[in-house]
């Protein structure tokens, strides 16, 4: 049975690079490409980070059932996981592994609840999560204080995950995050 492994936590809270690292030590893991409605930033491309749809082009798949889940994470910017990415990594043999907000985890969680563990990336406290989000240099003032909002709200949901893992120091953080999916991947 192929697994699924699922990171969320506040934009800023460091899962993108956990996810990445992971994907660098286990060779079953796949990535699952999320969609978006969002503009891609400087260094992502389409089909590698995510698939860029324009908002009409997302709200048709809505309509067409293409979604495992959707959320409007933020006013009029739509993320998803589209069913046929899910599908094309298990055709493959891989174990999925995504990196998706809070509440597109807990719904694959709820589809998929005997293959998914889901985890729960948390910034040690507020102020390190602003600050992780200002040195980005990609928000404005306002951005920047709607995803502060978001992760207030987000945190709220923390204990309706299988582990909660606090990214206090990044390789702290990669050691332990190794260490749940190696026991998730291989057990016993």
């Amino acid at each position: 049975m192929q697994k699924l492994l699922l990171f969320a936590a506040p934009s800023g809270s460091g899962k993108t690079t956990i996810v990445r690292r992971l994907l660098g030590v286990f060779p079953t893991l796949a990535f699952s490409v999320s969609a978006t409605t969002r503009s891609p930033r400087a260094n992502e491309q389409h089909g590698r980070d995510y698939y860029f749809l324009d908002k009409e082009a997302f709200l048709q798949k809505i309509e067409s059932g293409d979604f495992v889940e959707w959320e409007e994470v933020y006013p009029g910017v739509f993320y998803g996981t589209l069913r046929q990415e899910v599908e094309r990594l298990w055709h493959e043999k891989k174990d999925v592994i995504f990196d998706v907000d809070v509440q597109g985890a807990l719904r694959i969680k709820a589809a998929y609840p005997a293959q998914s563990l889901a985890i729960f990336v948390k910034p040690p406290s507020m102020e390190v999560l602003a600050a992780r989000l200002k040195s980005r240099q990609t928000e404005s003032t306002e951005s920047l204080e709607t995803r502060l909002g978001k992760a207030a709200e987000e945190l709220l949901f923390q204990n309706k995950f299988d582990y909660v893992l606090v990214n206090d120091e990044l390789d702290i953080a990669v050691e332990e995050a190794k260490q749940l999916v190696h026991d998730w991947l291989y057990p016993g």
